[in-house]
């Protein structure tokens, strides 16, 4: 039975190593089609890798620049927001995005945010989900470590000192693992989409013909879904203004 599952995970290896190997290569493929200037052959190379089911900033990104370079700006803009979400202070795909926002039609006023939460929001954004949770372990460990020397240690000075600093790192491990939380559902858990059809009219209630025509968007332009009811999506705006769509004309991102 040890040796079948000696095999069984040996034959599973061998096919993750297989299936890695042919990733990257076509990961070189699509970089070295997107040199030459093949840029569609670029696109469909980067995407098979993500159908597959492995994703990062940096392919992303990539996948971003080659729908770029063929002039597809709208699906460029999807890809560049989708590095952003991974990786939120890459300056390249930062600028990049704002380079392909020119592009947009639509000029949205963005309301202020509270000064508190925004400083919040941006602090957590500092380090991905993975760096959060990482602090969050060490801190609690050396809280463990001090805990214990303070049952051991007989000196009152040390005695106090390990207490009161394992009571400061069980609080950075509980507000850092706070933090890694928070960032993993400002990756996996948001409601954004771009704007797919060239022009779309959004309506005031989810239906065809009794909804009041409100305004017009057009590709390329960030939103933010906020309810859902069969085909039809209610989006919101930075501006603060909402309406509804059909599932069609959005992208999620």
């Amino acid at each position: 039975m040890k040796r079948v599952i000696m095999i069984i995970s040996i034959l599973a290896t061998s096919f993750m190593v297989a299936e890695s190997k042919d990733l990257q290569d076509i990961l070189l493929t699509g970089n070295r089609y997107y040199m030459d200037g093949e840029y569609e052959k670029a696109v469909q190379s980067y995407q098979s890798i993500i159908d597959s089911g492995y994703a990062s900033a940096e392919l992303y990104y990539n996948l971003g620049n080659a729908y770029y370079k063929s002039h597809d700006i709208t699906m460029a803009l999807v890809n560049y927001e989708r590095a952003r979400i991974l990786k939120p202070n890459d300056p390249e795909i930062q600028h990049n995005l704002e380079i392909a926002r020119d592009f947009v039609v639509d000029r949205i006023e963005v309301l202020p945010e509270f000064f508190l939460r925004r400083t919040y929001v941006g602090f957590v954004k500092i380090f991905d989900a993975d760096i959060w949770a990482l602090v969050s372990v060490i801190t609690f460990g050396l809280a463990l470590g001090l805990f214990l020397a303070y049952f051991f240690v007989k000196q009152l000075f040390f005695r106090k000192v390990s207490f009161w600093t394992g009571i400061l790192f069980i609080v950075i491990a509980a507000s850092t693992f706070l933090f890694a939380l928070q960032q993993n559902n400002l990756v996996t858990k948001h409601n954004q989409a771009i704007i797919l059809t060239p022009s779309v009219t959004i309506k005031s209630s989810p239906d065809e013909d009794s909804g009041t025509d409100l305004f017009l968007l057009h590709e390329g332009t960030k939103v933010t879904i906020s309810d859902v009811l069969g085909e039809w999506r209610e989006v919101v705006l930075s501006d603060g203004n909402s309406g509804w769509l059909k599932e069609t004309d959005l992208i999620r991102l």
